[in-house]
C-alpha cells in the first residue's frame, strides 16, 4: 500500500551550538541552506568534510532491496528483502545486524557478521556456507525497509518533521551502519522510475543521521511507534514554538507519543504556540483526562481560547476531568464574549494589599505558582479590595524591603479597562498609557490582566500568536 506523502513545512529557524550531540557524522543536506541558519549548516558541513570517504561509499537502501544476495563464490542464494539495524543502544549511527533474504518461497535471516559488502546492485557474503534461519526480529532491532522507509522522523538541526524517501548505508569501523536519510522528491521519483535508476544514490540531498531523532520503541516484531527519547539533549533544546510546529506536522499516533514524552508544563507551553485548529484537533484526539491535564497547565487565557474551539460536549468532558480549582476560573472566563476584555484576559495575575511591605510581597512572588512569567506589574488593592494602583515590577525590585506598598501608590488615575470593553478600546487604552499590560476591573475590583501581545492576538487572529519578551525569563 502506498504511504501518503508529507508536506515539508516551513518552520522557524533556530541557532544552537555548532556541534550537535552525537559527534560528527558523514553526510549533510545542502538543500537546507539558508542565510538564517549558518551555525547548524556549519556543523553539517564539518561532518561531511571530515568523512568524505564514507560519503563516497554510501549505498541506497531502496536501490539494493530486491537485489541478489550472493555467497563468497558468487552463487546467488536469494534476494534481499530487508536490512536489520539496532538503534536502541544510544549509538549515533545504528549498526546493521543482519539481512532478511528471500530464499525460494521462504524468508531467512543472515547475521550481520556474514556480510562482506553491500553494493549498489548486490550483496556479497564473506562465506560460501551460510546459516539460514527463519527471521525472528529481536528486541531493539528495526527492519529499515518495512519500518523506517517512508515513515516520519524529526530533523533536529532543521527543526522539522521529515519523511524518509530513502535511507543510506555505509561501511564504518568494520561494519555497515545507517548513516543518512534522503528526504527529496527526486529520490521518490528515482524509486518509481526504471529499475536502473534505483541504485543511484543522491548524497547531495542526504541529511546526516546524527541530525535525526528516530521515533519509536522497537518491541519484538512490532513496527516502531513514534516515541521521543527524552534523554536526547538535542530535542530537549527545542523551544515551545518549535515543538508546536512538530506537533502540528506529525500524524495522530506520532504526536500523541511526542506529547507523552513531554512533562505537562513543557506540553502546555508548546500547545500555547499551536494553531488554534490544530490544537483543538489535538485535544479531541486525547482522552479527557490527558486533555484536562494539558489545558490545566496552560495559561488561563490560552486555555480558554483552546476550549472555545471545542464543541459544548467536548468542552464539558475536559472541564469535568479537571480539578475544580483549575476548572472554575476557566468556566468563568468562558462566560465572557471572546471579543470583550473579559474574554481574552488572564486570571494568572498578582494582587497585593497596600498594607503589605515590599519584602512580604517579594516572598510571595518567590512562589512560582503565584508568579506568572508574564508578570510586569502587581495590582494593589485597599482594605475593601478596590484597585488603587498598578505597581511596576521594576519599581518593586529597586525599593527597600521595609517599604509599605501604600507609599508606592501614585497620584495619577490607575490604568484599567472594564471587563466588557471591546478589543479596540483595550488597544487604545494600552497605547495611551504606554504600558505592557492593563488591569481588568469589575465594580472597581481587579479580575484579570490583559497583556499587549494578547491584544495583538485578538486584533489580528489570522497572523498567529505574538509573544513579547518576558521580564522574568
Amino acid at each position: 500500500m502506498t504511504r501518503p506523502m508529507l508536506r515539508l513545512p516551513v518552520l522557524p529557524r533556530r541557532a544552537h551550538p555548532d556541534t550537535p550531540d552525537g559527534g560528527s557524522g558523514p553526510l549533510s543536506d545542502p538543500s537546507h541552506r539558508s542565510i538564517h541558519r549558518p551555525r547548524p549548516l556549519r556543523a553539517r558541513s564539518q561532518r561531511l568534510l571530515a568523512t568524505r570517504s564514507v560519503r563516497d561509499t554510501i549505498v541506497s537502501l531502496a536501490g539494493v532491496i530486491g537485489r541478489p544476495v550472493r555467497d563468497q563464490g558468487g552463487a546467488e542464494i536469494g534476494r534481499l528483502v530487508d536490512v536489520v539495524c539496532r538503534w536502541d543502544d544510544g549509538e549515533t549511527y545504528p549498526p546493521v545486524t543482519g539481512l532478511v533474504v528471500r530464499v525460494g518461497r521462504s524468508t531467512s535471516f543472515v547475521d550481520g557478521s556474514a556480510i562482506d559488502t553491500i553494493g549498489h546492485t548486490e550483496v556479497r557474503l564473506r562465506t560460501a556456507r551460510v546459516d539460514l534461519r527463519g527471521f525472528e526480529p529481536r528486541p531493539g532491532e528495526v527492519t529499515l525497509a518495512k519500518q523506517v522507509l517512508d515513515y516520519q522522523l524529526v530533523d533536529v538541526d532543521g527543526v522539522k518533521v521529515i519523511r524518509a524517501s530513502d535511507l543510506y548505508l555505509a561501511p564504518v569501523a568494520g561494519g555497515y551502519r545507517l548513516v543518512g536519510v534522503d528526504v527529496s522528491a527526486q529520490s521518490l521519483l528515482r524509486r518509481l522510475g526504471p529499475a536502473r535508476w534505483r541504485p543511484l544514490a543522491t548524497p547531495d540531498r542526504v541529511i546526516d543521521w546524527a541530525a535525526i531523532q528516530p521515533f519509536g520503541e522497537t518491541a519484538q516484531g512490532a513496527a516502531p511507534e513514534v516515541r521521543l527519547r527524552t534523554t536526547n539533549a538535542r530535542l530537549e533544546r527545542l523551544r515551545p514554538g518549535e515543538l508546536a510546529d512538530l506537533l502540528e506536522d506529525l500524524m495522530r499516533p506520532e504526536r500523541q507519543e511526542l506529547l507523552d514524552s513531554l512533562s505537562p508544563e513543557e506540553a502546555a507551553d508548546a500547545l500555547e504556540e499551536m494553531d488554534p485548529e490544530e490544537l483543538a484537533s489535538l485535544l479531541r484526539e486525547a482522552d479527557p483526562a490527558q486533555a484536562a491535564e494539558l489545558v490545566a497547565n496552560m495559561e488561563p487565557d490560552e486555555a480558554v481560547d483552546a476550549l472555545r474551539d471545542l464543541n459544548r460536549d467536548e468542552r464539558d468532558h475536559v472541564l469535568g476531568a479537571m480539578p475544580l480549582a483549575k476548572a472554575a476560573p476557566l468556566i468563568r472566563l468562558l462566560t465572557y464574549p471572546e471579543d470583550e476584555a473579559g474574554g481574552f484576559m488572564t486570571t494568572a495575575f498578582v494582587v497585593a494589599a497596600v498594607t503589605e511591605t515590599v519584602a512580604e510581597l517579594t516572598v510571595r512572588l518567590a512562589n512560582h505558582d503565584e508568579c506568572p512569567e508574564e508578570l510586569d506589574a502587581v495590582a494593589l488593592v485597599d482594605g475593601d479590595g478596590v484597585f488603587v494602583w498598578d505597581l511596576p515590577l521594576l519599581q518593586l525590585i529597586v525599593t527597600p524591603g521595609d517599604t509599605v506598598l501604600e507609599e508606592l501608590v501614585g497620584e495619577a488615575e490607575p490604568v484599567t479597562v472594564d471587563s466588557h470593553a471591546r478589543v479596540d478600546e483595550v488597544a487604545e487604552r494600552l497605547v495611551d498609557a504606554r504600558r505592557l499590560s492593563v488591569v481588568v476591573v469589575e465594580d472597581d475590583r481587579p479580575v484579570g490582566r490583559i497583556l499587549a501581545d494578547d491584544v495583538l492576538d485578538a486584533l489580528t487572529p489570522e497572523r498567529g500568536r505574538f509573544h513579547f519578551p518576558r521580564l522574568l525569563q
